[in-house]
């Protein structure tokens, strides 16, 4: 069953957040794409509650109880945004960018780059924790 979150998408033609992250990818049509597909799959398979979005006139969004993480594409990197990525414990390693700030991290990914699919979905996962357990307590919101 696919997720839509009302308000979240900027697209042409009323088309779902999920079918405009599809057609991104088919868009890209190179290792990014596959990249960035990759990705998307590993995140719906660390959280399969996850809310897709599509954000800022092109971003792909992943949300559960919050925003885990963006998606974004450039020339030579795709990256993954983690938005509380400075409250996450990264045992592995796997931030390699975005480190100087007090909120976000990301990681960045270049053509042939393997994936440390175990190590991401543990991450993807401990942000859903946090997001639901700082969901719990904020007065008005639910996890």
């Amino acid at each position: 069953m696919e997720k839509r979150k009302s308000g979240s998408k900027e697209g042409k033609g009323g088309d779902s957040p999920s079918q405009l992250i599809d057609a991104r990818i088919k868009e890209l049509g190179d290792w990014r794409g596959e990249m960035l597909a990759r990705v998307r799959i590993l995140i719906r398979q660390a959280d399969p509650e996850v809310v897709e979005e599509w954000k800022w006139r092109g971003v792909p969004v992943w949300s559960h109880a919050g925003m885990i993480c963006t998606g974004e594409t450039y020339k030579s990197v795709v990256k993954m945004t983690f938005a509380k990525g400075a409250s996450l414990e990264d045992p592995s390693g796997l931030f390699n960018s975005s480190l100087e700030g007090n909120t976000r991290r990301a990681i960045d990914f270049h053509e042939g780059e393997k994936i440390d699919e175990k190590a991401l979905k543990a991450l993807i996962r401990a942000a859903v924790a946090l997001n639901a357990s700082s969901a719990g307590q904020r007065p008005g919101t639910r996890a």
